[in-house]
């Protein structure tokens, strides 16, 4: 049986075929501009930088809400997709990657604390719990400064 390194990290197949899929096949991904930074089986970081398109607010130069949502939404679901898959080491990448085709969104709630404001926003989701058939996470955005723009919660089918 596969195991994780013993950093806790996945394969580097397993590591660009979900990149490959979350950043380039997933097109409102490529749209939005969400690059991931790391994923490991319980947490997933990523960074967005902010461009004209992505503005909320002309006067102020903020990101859309709706772009926070979105981007939160899909590193959530993103994070129950690597839980699930670090159950499952014993099978290859290319098959744990199939997992991305059961990923889809039950519930999502996100709390606006702040204007987002700067020139990019890093995101984080921790998976809570994942079953057989779902997945709960917390997720965070944070501006260039640290302060938290807003948080989420996700509950995801995975199955």
């Amino acid at each position: 049986m596969k195991r994780l390194s013993p950093d806790g990290h996945f394969e580097p197949e397993f590591v660009e075929g979900v990149r490959a899929i979350f950043e380039e096949k997933i097109v409102f991904n490529q749209i939005l501009g969400v690059q991931l930074v790391d994923i490991t089986p319980t947490v997933v970081t990523a960074r967005l930088p902010m461009r004209p398109e992505l503005v909320g607010h002309f006067a102020y130069n903020r990101v859309h809400g709706g772009v926070i949502s979105a981007s939160l939404d899909a590193l959530g679901g993103v994070a129950c997709l690597v839980a699930k898959a670090a159950r499952h080491m014993d099978q290859t990448p290319a098959h744990r990657l199939d997992f991305f085709l059961k990923v889809g969104t039950i519930d999502l709630r996100i709390d606006y604390l702040r204007q987002g404001i700067g020139e990019f926003f890093d995101m984080r989701a921790e998976v809570l719990r994942i079953g057989s058939r779902v997945g709960t996470t917390r997720m965070d955005f944070v501006d260039p400064d640290g302060h938290m723009v807003a948080a989420g919660s996700g509950a995801y089918i995975v199955s």
